[in-house]
């Protein structure tokens, strides 16, 4: 027991003196996840959206294909990821196996399916309500979307948040593309496995630290964006 609280507090230390190495590892991670996000919402959003606003050909395969995929296992898709980046595959003459770059690869195609699902059911459920109006109006395709979306924006954005949590939290792809380099591809989920590993348990713990108060602050932020909403549904 007098072990676990030494842990907890060198741990705590470690954070709280703003750690070299602690701090570029959280860094990385941060800016791997946030550019993978935005790059998922930039592509899942509108797919999302389109899908879940008309009755397009093939609209039930898609979406079939969207739910399976949101379950897709994160090894999986490293190994495809890998597979395309290495020397071999039709990717490698670009050389980004084992950078920032193939990790950001991973995290969107794990993350995009899980945005473009749940905006398809937002969408879906918004378009319901307001099918008849649009059609009087004789509003466009496009200009549908784009008022769907706007009105759903509170909505979306807890979708958003949702994406970050799934690839904030990711070890298995990132891992087998990145390679976990040292200053280069090491990650916080990555140097969790590692250290314990090693049995420096003191950055490891550090590190888990740091993904709880996210996680709480992912889930905090989406419930304050659910209360935004239905205090502005009421205005």
């Amino acid at each position: 027991m007098g072990d676990f609280w030494g842990t907890m507090a060198e741990a705590i230390s470690l954070i709280l003196q703003w750690d070299t190495d602690l701090i570029g590892i959280i860094a990385l991670s941060l800016r791997v996840t946030l550019t993978a996000v935005a790059i998922a919402c930039v592509i899942g959003l509108p797919l999302g959206a389109v899908v879940g606003a008309f009755r397009i050909p093939g609209r039930t395969l898609v979406t079939v294909v969207l739910n399976a995929l949101m379950g897709l296992p994160p090894v999986v898709v490293g190994l495809i990821v890998y597979l395309m980046l290495s020397a071999s595959g039709p990717l490698g003459p670009l050389q980004l196996l084992y950078t920032p770059t193939a990790m950001i690869i991973a995290q969107t195609i794990l993350v995009t399916p899980i945005v473009a699902a749940l905006t398809k059911q937002v969408v879906e459920d918004l378009h319901g309500e307001y099918a008849e109006q649009f059609a009087s109006l004789g509003v466009g395709r496009i200009d549908r979307v784009l008022a769907l979306l706007w009105d759903a924006r509170y909505s979306l954005l807890t979708v958003a948040l949702a994406g970050f949590g799934r690839a904030v939290a990711e070890v298995g792809a990132v891992l087998i593309v990145g390679g976990n380099i040292n200053h280069v591809t090491r990650v916080m989920t990555t140097t969790i496995a590692l250290e314990t590993s090693k049995g420096n348990l003191q950055l490891a713990l550090a590190l888990g630290i740091v993904l709880l108060v996210l996680a709480f602050c992912v889930n905090a932020a989406v419930m304050a964006v659910r209360a935004s909403a239905v205090r502005a549904a009421y205005v």
